[in-house]
């Protein structure tokens, strides 16, 4: 039988009913961002703050190269390429327009230098060369591109190319680059400094172009610092960006697009990372081995065993008056001893409002409950056999 203790109303909640009520809080006033589409994520407690048409696949410009640098970590990872790995410059690549490296086909550009050349100079010809590099042709590319993003969720995203040159088939939809961003960030660390690199001049060619276009890089937060990861621009696309930001504990992802200027884009940029930081806040809830629940066990040598969180409970919660949010113990009962210490026996559900689905955390057994003697089991069956026989005279 499925138990529901709701915590507040139970004896053994009283821990856990303070530290939630220190906690509470109404939904944070909506952002009403001026992008066309929006995607804001809270990547420490994995909590969306904000979708707007997140899931409509859309041009995404340069933005889009973040999946051509997704492969290309990916070759390193696997060894198939090293840093120091150089690479044939095509004269298809040469004659890329837009943002460049400024490459010809007597550079050898190593590894190293196309990612910097992607990162901080959007270089389309850099991406061409990765991509003729890696798979031989751009087309090639970016079929694998495709492919790559649908096994990595990305529902909404098909490539044409590698650069975000626009083309009806490059698509891709600001949750997708979420997706992608956060996987940057957290699948390879020792690459993802590079998103927080200002200047790179190949050869001293782009002096004119030399410049992270990230404008978050360029603003001295009191509290906050953005660290990536990048931006894009078409006609059609307007200006976007896929950003992150720390500010202690927590770091944020975001992705805006169809701003109208770059100026636009600075500002909705700064305005999206103030209200994800300063309209919510990480608290604990309840702390590790804290009992929140008693689970009944049936013939163990104790009758009782307590649920408590394996780990801290810490939680995004919006910033506001307090009132509204719910705790809810769920088990299974009774339990059959043996039970083992740290095995889990239940979860812990937390409803917070302005969010559409409970938070679950796992709830395990405080301490081990070996199976009881003859004397337990005996005693155990005989007050079942008396309950049933009460039951039966009951109905009778």
């Amino acid at each position: 039988m499925t138990n529901r203790a709701m915590l507040f109303a139970r004896p053994f909640a009283i821990f856990c009913a303070a530290a939630l009520s220190f906690c509470l809080a109404l939904p944070a006033s909506a952002f009403d961002t001026r992008a066309r589409a929006a995607w804001v994520y809270d990547l420490t407690t994995q909590t969306v703050l904000l979708e707007k048409e997140a899931d409509v696949a859309l041009p995404p410009a340069s933005m889009s190269k973040l999946m051509t640098l997704n492969l290309l970590f990916e070759a390193l990872r696997e060894g198939r390429v090293s840093m120091d790995t150089t690479f044939a410059v095509s004269t298809r690549a040469k004659q890329m327009g837009g943002s460049t490296m400024f490459l010809n086909e007597m550079d050898r550009p190593t590894v190293r230098d196309l990612m910097q050349g992607i990162v901080i100079n959007s270089g389309n010809d850099a991406c061409v060369v990765v991509a003729e590099g890696l798979a031989g042709t751009e087309d090639a590319f970016a079929q694998r591109m495709t492919e790559r993003a649908h096994q990595l969720g990305m529902a909404h995203s098909t490539f044409a190319n590698a650069s975000g040159w626009p083309h009806p088939n490059q698509r891709m939809s600001m949750h997708d680059l979420g997706i992608l961003a956060v996987r940057l960030i957290t699948q390879f660390p020792e690459y993802y400094p590079l998103f927080s690199e200002t200047e790179f001049n190949y050869k001293n060619r782009a002096p004119a172009n030399a410049h992270n276009r990230n404008p978050l890089l360029k603003i001295s937060a009191a509290d906050w610092h953005a660290d990536g990861l990048k931006t894009g621009h078409t006609e059609e696309a307007g200006y976007g960006l896929v950003g992150s930001a720390v500010m202690g504990d927590r770091r944020i992802v975001f992705v805006i697009s169809g701003l109208g200027s770059e100026a636009d884009r600075a500002r909705e940029a700064e305005a999206v990372a103030n209200w994800a930081f300063r309209q919510f806040v990480l608290k604990t809830v309840a702390e590790k081995g804290t009992r929140l629940a008693e689970a009944p066990v049936w013939l163990g040598e104790s009758k009782t065993v307590g649920l408590v969180p394996a780990e801290d409970v810490s939680l995004l919660l919006p910033a506001g008056a307090a009132a509204g949010v719910t705790a809810e113990a769920v088990f299974d009962a009774p339990l059959t001893a043996p039970v083992a210490a740290g095995a889990q026996i239940g979860r812990l559900e937390i409803t917070v409002p302005g969010f559409d689905a409970p938070r679950s955390v796992p709830l395990v057994a405080e301490a081990e409950v070996p199976a009881g003697g003859f004397v337990t089991r005996f005693t155990s069956s005989a007050l079942r056999l008396f309950e049933r026989a009460m039951a039966m005279t009951a109905s009778s």
